[in-house]
């Protein structure tokens, strides 16, 4: 038997992958002026790594079948440095380490990752009525 709708499986994967990537966005976004994170240190922003997913189709081929979240990593760059004297956890030089997040660059991920979700939903909404109209030509 055929399965019309195989594709879909590939793209709800995607879909649960991006929202994912979404929510840590939104995660670096509500972080970026935490000064010290559970470590003591400034907040690193944090990446999502994503990985294919294979599954065993007709015994010993695979077939790529979608993707998944393999892991989350910190962005390795360094904290910011910004002069605030003021500050009681400024250094002796009046430096504040401050989170490595970049609004900006975390705006642009955050539009990608929407913007691949909504062709991602594209797809689905397209394969169900390309679906339906299978089904109806069967009744005619």
């Amino acid at each position: 038997m055929i399965n019309i709708l195989g594709g879909i499986n590939n793209t709800s994967s995607a879909l649960d992958a991006e929202r994912f990537r979404m929510d840590v966005i939104t995660q670096n976004i509500a972080n970026s002026t935490m000064t010290r994170d559970v470590d003591g240190k400034p907040y690193q922003r944090r990446l999502v790594v994503f990985e294919k997913m294979l599954s065993q189709q007709l015994g010993t081929d695979t077939m790529p079948s979608g993707v998944q979240v393999a892991r989350v990593i910190k962005d390795q760059r360094p904290p910011q440095m910004i002069y605030d004297p003021d500050n009681p956890q400024a250094d002796a030089k009046g430096m504040i380490a401050m989170p490595n997040v970049n609004i900006h660059e975390e705006m642009a991920d955050f539009i990608a990752a929407s913007r691949s979700f909504e062709a991602n939903l594209a797809v689905v909404r397209n394969a169900r009525t390309m679906a339906l109209q299978t089904l109806a030509i069967g009744k005619r």
